[in-house]
């Protein structure tokens, strides 16, 4: 894959970049920013025990929302750009208050960050585009939740209204499941961003997720990806954040691209400038592919997680310019991403018990891994005093591969799982089973 861009206009250097966030997400977002020669440092906040396993990349220890002691740390650090990962200091305003102190930020502002964190703002963004979508519902209490379940002929999607680190959407089986869900989220199980509950009619089709990174006026498409939400083979289980991923998506050909394009992504982007929110960031599409044509599930203001970490390898040195050209508005509308004929596919190994309840502070053991065509970037680890790896969150590992056909890519992502042990590891044997050829879901 290569980038038809190779500088960056209205710039007078890129040395020293600043990535926000501790996940897999930003680690494999710092590795794609060091392959460029130009890039003399990566600086993440926090990072976790991964990070400076990578070329050039420094952890530093910093509280984000002590504002003082944040820009006199970056003026320090002569900062070029700044990449801010995770949806809660976008939605919290970070990128507002480092553009008002003159950096230049991918990520969006406070108010293009609604697309991710209200839900409700979101469908309702979606219909005054008239961009399609499930039908919905936002709903204030239970009684009045109640009534719309109750009367629906089918169960509906319930959703948290606010952040929930994608685990605040529920796909009932029955209307009392619908209601007990309902019920949890008002209770408090996802604090106050359940004080808003969604309820969505259920729509059926494979799901894809494509990202547009956004200048402002002009976008750049990344190649498509699938995720796998669910937490057990055959997509079965509670919803997760991403159990794994592959890129790009055979599914979406060029043809249904264009028409993804002309009915969503470009109606999002004029609204966004209708709405004058100047959105210089990536807005990921969470779609999915029905009878009647492609709907938008959910937007996120930010890379997917573990979408980014399989997209990243895939892009070539000069990345790291189209990024930086979005934080300045400076896309001509020209740039152009080519594939080649590699592809990509992303395995994750998370703690017993995650989405749920799960213990950290395990040792985590790695082998003889294949490190050809193939990365392990740390989602949830930290180190002991003595430097010894530990779990540190419920997804604790992100094994890429890349190759020239998928069934390549997973048998040395599952190759390299074999070489990896912690207690409780979990993760699927079939990521990717839409496009291995040499897989059976009967297995």
């Amino acid at each position: 894959m290569s980038i038809n861009s190779t500088s960056s206009k209205g710039s007078n250097k890129l040395e020293n970049i600043l990535v926000i966030g501790n996940g897999g997400r930003e680690n494999s977002l710092a590795w794609a920013f060091q392959k460029n020669e130009l890039v003399k440092k990566i600086y993440l906040i926090p990072g976790n025990a991964g990070s400076e396993r990578i070329n050039k990349c420094e952890r530093i220890k910093i509280d984000i929302n002590n504002n003082n002691a944040l820009i006199e740390k970056l003026d320090l650090l002569k900062i070029d750009l700044i990449v801010i990962g995770p949806e809660i200091p976008l939605a919290n305003g970070l990128a507002d208050f480092l553009r008002k102190n003159n950096y230049k930020v991918f990520g969006p502002g406070k108010e293009g960050a609604k697309l991710e964190s209200s839900k409700s703002w979101a469908k309702e963004f979606m219909r005054d585009a008239n961009i399609p979508t499930a039908k919905f519902w936002k709903v204030n209490s239970l009684e009045e939740a109640a009534k719309i379940i109750l009367s629906s002929p089918m169960p509906l999607v319930v959703k948290a209204d606010g952040l929930a680190s994608g685990k605040g959407v529920f796909i009932p089986d029955s209307k009392d499941e619908c209601l007990r869900a309902t019920e949890s989220i008002f209770n408090g199980k996802f604090g106050n961003s359940g004080n808003v509950v969604v309820l969505e009619e259920k729509i059926q089709g494979p799901e894809v997720s494509v990202f547009a990174l956004c200048d402002g006026k002009k976008y750049i498409l990344l190649p498509t990806a699938q995720d796998h939400k669910r937490l057990n083979e055959k997509d079965t289980g509670p919803n997760t954040g991403g159990m794994g991923a592959y890129s790009p998506a055979p599914l979406i050909t060029h043809d249904y691209l264009d028409k993804i394009i002309q009915d969503i992504i470009e109606p999002t982007i004029n609204e966004l400038n209708r709405k004058n929110i100047d959105y210089k960031g990536v807005i990921y599409f969470g779609l999915m592919i029905t009878k009647s044509g492609p709907k938008v599930i959910e937007y996120n203001c930010r890379f997917g997680d573990p979408e980014c970490q399989t997209i990243m390898p895939l892009m070539d040195p000069n990345f790291v310019f189209l990024l930086e050209k979005c934080s300045m508005g400076n896309l001509t509308g020209k740039e152009k991403i080519n594939t080649s004929n590699n592809v990509s596919g992303c395995v994750i190994a998370t703690s017993k018990g995650y989405p749920h309840e799960y213990k950290t502070g395990f040792p985590i053991k790695i082998g003889k891994v294949d490190s050809n065509g193939c990365q392990i970037f740390d989602s949830g680890t930290s180190l002991s005093k003595n430097g010894e790896l530990l779990t540190d969150g419920g997804r604790v590992l992100s094994i890429v591969c890349q190759d020239k056909n998928f069934d390549m890519v997973f048998d040395k992502a599952y190759k390299n799982l074999k070489e990896i042990s912690f207690e409780g590891i979990y993760f699927r044997n079939d990521i990717g089973h839409q496009v291995r050829k040499n897989y059976s879901m009967e297995i």
